[in-house]
């Protein structure tokens, strides 16, 4: 992209961390990983030893598209912060089903355990069943953003102030004070706060609160577009410059091209039709609920929903040096992190670590030498 100023700050790389039943793709095909601890552990171990700076906890709290069981985010993640030393969890939780002061606290505290390593991804939710299930009213989607709005606000008002005070449609803080705060980190001034989503209120929050805006799975148009919406509503908000991104990828990684294509092949063929026609339903009406038709899903075919976050749209797929090629293309169009899913979790974490991550490391340094003007604009 002719003069797209590149930051020279190292791609970031994150994982999914599979602490749900059923796998990251819905299909009958082999998928060696699962939702235990004693597994995810040794995930978490081997994912730092691998060039992973970030792993994602997700949120499921009852049976949805195949995933029939389900550890608890913020418990799961805390686990995985004690059983590592230099990895970073982030751990997704609901406004609507959390309270931010609770939450606040939960964070600090996870934080000193940890030397500084939590955060969180705030979900504005799209399952009207685990909230209705729970007895909890179920917002229209503009009105989920509007208080995930306002639940970012009050974290950060609590984590950065020793009178917090907060008056919103959602939420109100009176002098609250929190003792202690989260660790004092160079370059951080609190816990890092993800958000997803691809709405048009979702990328409004993404620019005027967030630090990190997630992105479903994209091809180079609808990230690039999506970057450049949230880039201005960061300026408009007084933040340029202040959001970083995050991609979704589904990584199949192998020795050829033809091996991993026909890996996908054999993904998409053993669909589990039922599931992903159930998922596709629930979402795209979600999707389709916003006034101008542009929610997550909204446009999704079954195949990109036969894994949930539209991962296979990134195609990071083929060789290592393919998957090199296209990591560096996503970074140049201002991705500065990638979020991977796996089908074989040991085996792909550590074939990313010893023959991926070293050509996007090489490539990475040849880039900045190449473009030094575009590097020093940054």
């Amino acid at each position: 992209m002719p003069g797209t100023p590149v930051d020279p700050t190292p791609l970031s790389f994150a994982y999914w961390v599979p602490n749900v039943s059923g796998g990251l793709v819905t299909s009958t095909v082999e998928q060696r990983t699962d939702w235990g601890y004693d597994y995810n552990r040794t995930l978490a171990q081997l994912a730092e030893n691998n060039g992973f700076d970030y792993a994602l906890s997700q949120v499921r709290y009852m049976a949805s598209y195949g995933a029939d069981h389900q550890h608890e985010s913020t418990s799961f993640s805390l686990a995985l912060l004690l059983a590592t030393e230099r990895l970073k969890v982030i751990a997704a939780v609901h406004p609507g089903l959390w309270q931010p002061g609770v939450l606040a606290k939960w964070v600090a505290t996870a934080d000193h355990l940890s030397g500084g390593r939590a955060a969180v991804n705030v979900v504005s939710g799209w399952f009207k069943d685990e909230f209705t299930a729970l007895g909890e009213p179920w917002l229209e989607h503009d009105e989920r953003y509007r208080r995930t709005a306002e639940f970012i606000q009050v974290l950060r008002e609590i984590w950065t102030s020793d009178d917090a005070n907060f008056a919103g449609d959602f939420y109100r803080l009176h002098h609250f004070d929190l003792k202690p705060k989260p660790v004092d980190v160079p370059g951080r001034p609190h816990p890092e706060i993800f958000q997803g989503g691809n709405s048009t209120a979702a990328r409004r929050n993404g620019g005027r609160v967030s630090d990190w805006y997630f992105s479903n799975g994209k091809d180079y148009d609808g990230f690039v577009e999506q970057v450049a919406e949230v880039n201005a509503h960061a300026a408009d908000a007084g933040r340029a410059g202040a959001v970083r991104f995050g991609l979704n990828g589904f990584l199949i990684a192998r020795d050829s091209e033809r091996e991993a294509r026909e890996q996908l092949r054999e993904i998409i063929a053993g669909a589990n039709v039922e599931a992903v026609e159930g998922f596709r339903s629930a979402v795209q009406q979600a999707g389709s609920s916003t006034s101008d038709k542009r929610g997550m899903w909204a446009d999704s075919s079954f195949d990109d929903l036969v894994q949930y976050n539209d991962d296979f749209r990134t195609q990071l797929i083929g060789t290592p040096e393919q998957i090199a090629d296209r990591a560096l293309e996503y970074k140049r169009r201002g991705a500065n992190l990638l979020l991977l899913g796996f089908l074989h979790y040991h085996e792909e974490v550590e074939y990313f670590g010893r023959h991926v991550l070293p050509i996007i490391r090489e490539k990475e340094a040849e880039l900045v030498a190449r473009e030094p003007a575009l590097v020093a604009g940054a």
